[in-house]
């Protein structure tokens, strides 16, 4: 038998989708494993709009999206609730002094329940959500059963390039949730990313320039993880902040050469804004600072000089 999509999914998918840039596939992936009732985990690195997609569907579902940090300290009871410890000594344990946690919060208002590095949870809290996944209920000792509402789902995230005190997932665990990886969008997305979040124009030699070397720190054999688009944003910013200090106009069209007052600009905008972002190899025998300015001499040196006729 042939199914068909809702017409509110259809009509969803659009108004979603206008407020993301260059995630097309992973907005409809996303979007059909939620409307067919199904948790996912998104697995990818920081700033891949993971968080900016599930904020607008729940927006447009008109639902509340619930964070929380997967760490060593994140507990059952910190997930699910607890009663008030003073109340329970006034009153005795009830429903009523029971303090709900974001998983009661989210299952009770038909929310997305999102947990950020989902394999640093422990295990005896991540089995917690294994009943509510499977049943959409949750039983609370001495304070009742919560029945989730039909828009309840878990969301959760992983950063496949950072192993440092994370855990392995239970087969239990994985079976119960679909999977999306979702990785950097292309260069073309990106300086859209960054001209709308900068308000600098899409063809701006600033955006072009930010996005590159953000992608580069990517790429670099001293690099285990590289900076997010969230870099090139920040770089981006930052440079229009020091072209008014040092009287440079840099948000029209800038000359290219590495004695130029723009370069010299732009390569402390970088190590400012990307210095932190970028995680070197445990091998390497260098530093951040050198890795970017190589990555300034590749942009603003070699390849000016590589593109100059004979």
């Amino acid at each position: 038998m042939t199914t068909y999509a809702t017409p509110d999914v259809v009509a969803a998918r659009g108004r979603v989708g206008a407020r993301l840039v260059g995630r097309e596939r992973e907005l409809d992936l996303v979007l059909a494993a939620v409307a067919a009732g199904r948790d996912i985990v998104l697995e990818g690195p920081p700033g891949t709009s993971k968080t900016t997609m599930l904020t607008a569907i729940t927006a447009e579902w008109g639902i509340p999206l619930l964070f929380v940090e997967g760490n060593a300290d994140l507990t059952p009871a910190k997930l699910v609730g607890h009663h008030n410890p003073a109340r329970v000594l006034t009153e005795d344990y009830s429903e009523d002094n029971f303090v709900p946690g974001p998983l009661s919060e989210a299952m009770r208002q038909g929310g997305f329940l999102y947990i950020e590095e989902f394999n640093r949870a422990p295990d005896d809290t991540l089995n917690t959500l294994l009943t509510a996944m499977a049943d959409r209920r949750l039983s609370i000792p001495r304070a009742g059963t919560i029945e989730a509402l039909p828009t309840f789902r878990i969301i959760a995230s992983m950063n496949p390039y950072d192993n440092v005190g994370t855990t392995r997932l239970s087969s239990s665990v994985h079976d119960r949730l679909c999977r999306l990886a979702v990785d950097y969008q292309d260069a073309s997305a990106e300086e859209g990313i960054v001209a709308l979040r900068t308000g600098l124009a899409a063809g701006a030699d600033l955006v072009g320039d930010a996005v590159t070397v953000t992608r580069a720190t990517r790429e670099h054999p001293d690099v285990r993880q590289g900076s997010s688009v969230r870099g090139a944003i920040d770089t981006a910013l930052v440079a229009v902040q020091l072209g008014a200090l040092r009287g440079l106009t840099v948000t029209g069209p800038v000359t290219r050469a590495s004695t130029d007052p723009y370069a010299q600009l732009f390569l402390d905008a970088m190590l400012v804004a990307l210095s932190g972002r970028i995680h070197l190899d445990e091998a390497a025998d260098t530093t951040p600072e050198r890795v970017l300015r190589e990555i300034w001499e590749d942009r603003f040196i070699l390849q000016p000089s590589a593109a100059r006729p004979g």
